[in-house]
């Protein structure tokens, strides 16, 4: 019994809420201190530029704050803690003798959640703080809610794309390995054009759905193990179009199936303009279909397909710069060769089985 209540002793106190008290009046600390010890970790400040490095040292659940401090007083800390992405969220509440409805106001336009006036009443400062723990708990309870659910739904968007993409496999002539490849050569060569995170793993899950259109290409011409004659050809590139089409469909306002479509209908341009189906040329294409028309280029040179046999990587290379400014953007063929390293990598990692 003795080590079962010190278990839930120990497990009370470390769940207990983090309060930082400051004041320059040691006679104030103490007295907020016989307020709240019994319910809280109390951490203390006599400074303002103190209250600062014990709030990113400590991280409170809440900072109690007076305003009237020599060097910088209550209003200047609280301002440094809201504009500090570490210590944005802890609550503040200003315990002040400044009773004016402008010194309340002023605290409330900086961020403090309440504002409460001296002489202090034990049973105000303990329900006050006791009412915006609760509330602050509450949001972030609403907010884990939230973040859960635009995670289940993101994973849905991004499954029903993988989903399209295999059944535009299930039709194609090439393997699942070329999409993984291609993909990971976009996102490479994204980051290398300067993306930041979120849009490089946008790329990496839309970069596989450049074919999704092929779905509606017939078979006798999508499998045709030899050179199309024009007809054949012109109903080829039709597959821009219905990927497009399949794509918006399925909800393209979101930025996943923005891109996606986008990439399916200009993966095909090319920078001369003689590419399709719109033939637009130079910036004119969306840079996410650049950057895939590389990547797809460069990975059907080097892998081998029914109708050709595949190319050396000095030679696909070497197509690759003959191509600047014709088929390809000429800033994306220098930051693709500077990576090649890597992109062998890929191509090592992900080989045809």
């Amino acid at each position: 019994m003795f080590f079962g209540g010190g278990m839930e002793m120990l497990q009370s106190l470390a769940s207990r809420p983090k309060l930082l008290l400051v004041d320059d009046e040691p006679r104030n600390l103490q007295l907020l201190r016989q307020i709240l010890k019994d319910q809280y970790d109390l951490f203390y400040a006599k400074s303002g530029s103190d209250a600062l490095v014990a709030a990113v040292k400590n991280r409170p659940d809440m900072v109690l704050l007076d305003i009237m401090m020599p060097g910088m007083d209550g209003y200047q800390v609280c301002e440094q803690l809201k504009r500090d992405r570490r210590t944005s969220t802890i609550a503040v509440i200003f315990v002040s003798a400044m009773s004016d409805e402008e010194d309340e106001s002023r605290g409330l336009e900086l961020g403090a959640v309440d504002y409460i006036t001296k002489p202090l009443r034990a049973s105000v400062v303990r329900q006050r703080v006791h009412t915006h723990l609760l509330l602050r708990n509450q949001q972030a309870s609403c907010q884990q809610t939230i973040d859960r659910q635009y995670n289940e739904l993101r994973y849905t968007r991004l499954q029903s794309l993988m989903m399209l993409g295999k059944a535009a496999e299930f039709k194609d002539n090439e393997t699942g390995m070329h999409v993984q490849r291609m993909a990971r050569y976009s996102e490479l060569l994204a980051r290398s054009y300067g993306w930041n995170g979120s849009a490089c793993e946008l790329m990496l899950h839309a970069a596989p759905m450049h074919d999704v259109g092929k779905i509606g290409t017939p078979d006798h011409i999508l499998l045709k193990p030899a050179r199309l004659n024009a007809e054949e050809w012109r109903v080829m590139q039709q597959h821009t179009l219905h990927g497009a089409e399949i794509i918006g469909q399925c909800g393209c306002e979101t930025e996943l199936f923005a891109m996606a479509r986008s990439i399916a209908l200009t993966h095909h341009e090319k920078w001369d303009g003689s590419g399709y189906p719109y033939g637009l040329s130079g910036e004119t294409i969306p840079i996410e279909g650049r950057i895939v028309a590389l990547a797809d280029v460069f990975d059907a040179l080097t892998t081998r397909r029914p109708y050709k046999e595949a190319w050396p990587v000095e030679q696909a290379v070497n197509y690759l710069k003959e191509e600047v400014g014709r088929h390809f953007d000429p800033d994306l063929v220098p930051l693709f060769l500077a990576q090649l390293p890597q992109v062998l990598e890929i191509r090592q990692r992900w080989q045809d089985r």
